[in-house]
């Protein structure tokens, strides 16, 4: 049996060393203290009895389960990030277990008023009888993607004292700074060297995803003329205003706040703005890639035709790819994703395949020539400080390790 407080320990060790990443930055990782969780994984990895343990320059953690059985399987990976979103801070944090979890209120700051409600957040209520472990409100936790780690650690070291499971050459693999959108790109695929992997960076118990969402980042540019208000009749032009007429022509209903589902989306995330010039900075998401591509174009269009409408060059553009969906390089070796399936239901959990509504380092990957489909980590409300994240969900996803190195060798027969 896999111990909770094993886990539980594990995973505060791991959530209480501030790993937040930083888009600014030209580094991998991109902030310097996210060696220190790096080089606790690799010190913890000898330590469990993984074998090639290794850490590159970039802080890329890898290490090796070697196969128990006397036949040819497929290599197999996990995979997880360390880092933490820079969209909430990640420092100081003070995680507090909560035994028996009674279905009310959790005040997580009762000095300042921060309440875990399931009145708003409705999924706590999956969750009575278990133990949880929240924020004191002030910062985010850090389940996504630490709860990944703390499975695939504790999995692996599992498998060690139970030589009994059965199971094929298994690599793991620590990543910085996928929540900037960088986790894979210094990723040595080669050196990896698994058939496919799967990364343990979903929510909720049972989700299993192999599509996500293509993904570019947009910044428009808005230019202005300044000039003293006293005397700018016919000669000021207000780049806010400006500006102000982009975001309101794209579509109002196609943002985050009023999609689901496979529905795409424009999103503004930040505005710089005075007089002489304004910039807003959008992602721009869909599933689909026609309709992704039209997206892309539709940004394009309205800064043409608002060019032409004030006759001049105010706006101007700059639209990047970030990731693509993973479907199409998935597809075609689906049967990575039925062993998933397979493993849960084998454990009575029921699958939840659905796509992701953004991207993992999995997406990217699977570009890279690495099959990688999502798990579930356990957490929820990722990225601020409602996150919280049941020990017996992370127990399930430890489990969900286990089953599929198990059920891949016993399919390699």
């Amino acid at each position: 049996m896999i111990s909770k407080q094993q886990i539980i320990d594990r995973f505060i060790s791991y959530v209480t060393i501030d790993t937040e990443s930083d888009p600014n930055s030209k580094t991998t990782p991109s902030t310097e203290k996210q060696w220190d969780l790096a080089h606790k994984l690799t010190k913890e990895l000898i330590a469990i009895g993984m074998k090639d343990v290794t850490i590159d320059t970039n802080a890329y953690v890898m290490a090796t389960l070697p196969s128990n059985i006397d036949h040819d399987v497929p290599t197999i990976g996990f995979i997880s990030h360390f880092d933490t979103t820079p969209d909430f801070t990640g420092k100081n944090v003070k995680p507090r277990v909560i035994e028996n979890y009674d279905g009310k209120d959790i005040a997580l700051n009762a000095d300042e008023n921060i309440i875990l409600s399931p009145n708003y957040f409705e999924d706590l209520l999956l969750y009575v009888g278990q133990t949880l472990i929240v924020t004191d409100g002030t910062t985010l936790l850090g389940a996504d993607d630490k709860a990944g780690i703390t499975e695939i650690m504790t999995a692996m070291e599992y498998l060690i004292k139970n030589p009994d499971i059965k199971h094929g050459k298994i690599r793991v693999g620590f990543t910085p700074d996928e929540e900037i959108g960088r986790g894979a790109h210094k990723f040595d695929v080669d050196k990896f060297g698994a058939d496919w992997a799967y990364t343990m960076d979903g929510s909720q118990v049972g989700e299993l995803e192999y599509e996500n969402f293509n993904a570019a980042g947009a910044v428009v540019f808005v230019k202005g003329k300044i000039v003293h208000p006293g005397y700018a009749k016919g000669k000021l032009v207000n780049s806010m205003y400006y500006a102000s007429e982009y975001i309101n022509t794209l579509p109002r209903l196609e943002t985050p706040e009023h999609t689901e589902g496979y529905e795409g989306f424009f999103h503004l995330h930040h505005i710089e703005g005075k007089v002489e010039e304004t910039i807003l900075k959008y992602i721009i998401r869909d599933h689909d890639k026609d309709k992704f591509e039209a997206r892309k174009a539709l940004m394009q269009k309205i800064v043409n035709d608002l060019n032409t409408k004030f006759e001049a060059e105010v706006f101007t553009i700059e639209i990047t790819d970030q990731y693509f969906n993973m479907k199409e390089k998935v597809e075609p070796v689906m049967h990575i994703v039925d062993i998933a399936e397979e493993a849960m239901k084998a454990l009575d959990i029921d699958p939840l395949i659905k796509p992701i509504r953004g991207g993992t380092d999995g997406s990217q990957l699977s570009y890279m020539g690495l099959p990688c489909p999502n798990i579930f980590a356990g957490g929820h409300n990722f990225h601020g400080r409602y996150e919280y994240v049941p020990v017996e969900s992370m127990q399930k996803a430890v489990e969900v390790i286990c089953k599929i190195s198990e059920i891949t060798a016993s399919k390699a027969k």
